[in-house]
């Protein structure tokens, strides 16, 4: 076969790439992850009691706006680095933004509680098995995003591990809200942070080893 040919030949089936390919992906990883954190989140731990009425109340939706705006973070930061050549840029940066909120929400309501129960909001009554509850639970949204990043390019693959690991972390996170008894913001500025920190170290050392291509 001719060089011409053989040119040809490969490039006989070639089209235009979707646009939306990687969003796409990515979408359906996370949708399934997330369906499997909650699934593992009811049948090990079971929803509480309370949660229609928890939910109706402002300081819930505040527990959830931390893994939530993570999570959203940590997808824009996938998406960016599942690309050949692209930095995470200032996305890393923005991941401080909610934690320097919720710190200063634990802070205030530190600074304006009783000097003997200050330590019950920072430990509250699960602080030994929430992060390691949160980083069960991150495993099935951690192998699906893990499965979409090894279908795309990332080539940093240290920070797209780590982003892949802070998205399977935070999702973990949103579903182990449905749990969680704890209502202390100090509560969630130490052991919600730990559990989504376990999976995104994970993610940053298994990355250069799994997403090799």
């Amino acid at each position: 076969m001719k060089t011409d040919e053989l040119i040809a030949l490969l490039a006989s089936g070639e089209g235009p790439v979707d646009r939306h390919a990687l969003a796409r992906r990515l979408g359906q990883a996370l949708l399934v992850g997330l369906l499997g954190a909650v699934l593992l989140t009811v049948a090990l731990y079971g929803v509480r009691s309370d949660l229609a009425e928890v939910a109706r109340t402002p300081l819930y939706w505040a527990k959830l706006a931390l893994p939530g705006s993570l999570a959203l973070l940590a997808l824009w930061l996938t998406h960016r680095l599942a690309r050949p050549g692209v930095r995470g840029g200032a996305v890393w940066g923005l991941l401080g933004v909610p934690l320097l909120l919720v710190w200063l929400g634990a802070a205030i309501s530190l600074y304006g509680a009783p000097l003997e129960v200050r330590s019950e909001l920072i430990f509250g009554r699960t602080w030994r098995t929430c992060a390691l509850n949160i980083s069960l639970l991150s495993t099935p949204v951690f192998i699906a995003v893990f499965w979409a990043l090894r279908g795309l390019a990332p080539t940093r693959l240290r920070q797209a591990g780590a982003a892949g690991g802070l998205l399977a972390g935070a999702t973990a996170t949103l579903a182990y809200c449905l749990h969680c008894p704890e209502m202390q913001v100090p509560f969630w500025g130490v052991w919600y942070l730990l559990g989504m920190l376990l999976p995104t170290a994970l993610g940053a050392v298994l990355g250069p080893r799994l997403l090799r291509w």
